[in-house]
């Protein structure tokens, strides 16, 4: 069974910057791809960003030129480093990962952004 764990949310204030981390029981290389979504109070869960274990990235455009999804495989952890936040990019933010036929989600954490 995949396990991920997400640390490194918390409230920043408008322009700030967030490093969130998604670590994985085992080697992340064995999945096809790794991932962020986020949802917001009363809203769809959406895509954030995604990266291939051939190191391809995707983003979504609210967020392309401020957010950067990394990989490193020692570590089996997946990053998303946030900067220029701004206040609608408040949300539970979600890892997942996809291997096979599975698709495996942690648990979330928190980024508020706020003054």
């Amino acid at each position: 069974q995949v396990q991920l764990v997400e640390s490194g949310g918390g409230l920043v204030q408008p322009g700030g910057s967030l490093r969130l981390s998604c670590a994985a029981s085992g080697s992340i290389f064995r999945f096809a791809v790794m991932g962020w979504y986020r949802q917001a109070p009363g809203k769809q869960r959406e895509l954030v960003a995604t990266i291939s274990n051939g190191g391809t990235t995707h983003y979504a455009d609210t967020v392309k030129g401020r957010f950067t999804i990394s990989s490193d495989n020692a570590k089996n952890t997946v990053y998303l480093q946030m900067n220029s936040l701004k206040p609608e990019d408040t949300a539970n933010y979600y890892c997942t990962s996809v291997g096979g036929s599975r698709v495996s989600w942690g648990q979330g954490t928190q980024v508020t952004v706020s003054s």
